[in-house]
């Protein structure tokens, strides 16, 4: 999976740099998310500009990345989702679990 990782107003910001988050590459983002945590990285913000695409195996990793934060008292945010991956979200009804903001601005008014 190709993720760009840059620190942003106290958040890893992690830029998705691909099309689709589903189980060809949803276990790398997984780990990845999971390994920004473990090096101390807890509040993160997951920019999906790029992402068109995401099925049960992309929401389980980043609902996995999501739990692993809060039990490190972190936080992982979602943003710049195109419309369709947002769908997907509000089918499942996880836009009640995570914190999504339309860009990163948002994201961090609202987050600091």
């Amino acid at each position: 999976m190709n993720i760009i990782q840059q620190q942003l107003n106290g958040f890893s910001v992690l830029y998705i740099k691909e099309e689709r988050i589903d189980a060809h590459n949803s276990n790398d983002l997984k780990q990845y998310i999971v390994e920004r945590i473990e090096a101390g990285e807890i509040n993160l913000v997951v920019q999906l500009q790029e992402v068109k695409f995401v099925d049960s195996s992309g929401l389980g990793a980043l609902l996995a990345g999501y739990k692993h934060a809060a039990a490190k008292s972190g936080k992982l945010a979602l943003s710049n989702m195109q419309r369709q991956v947002l769908s997907m979200f509000e089918l499942t009804r996880l836009n009640r679990v995570f914190e999504i903001y339309t860009d990163l601005d948002d994201a961090f008014t609202n987050e600091s």
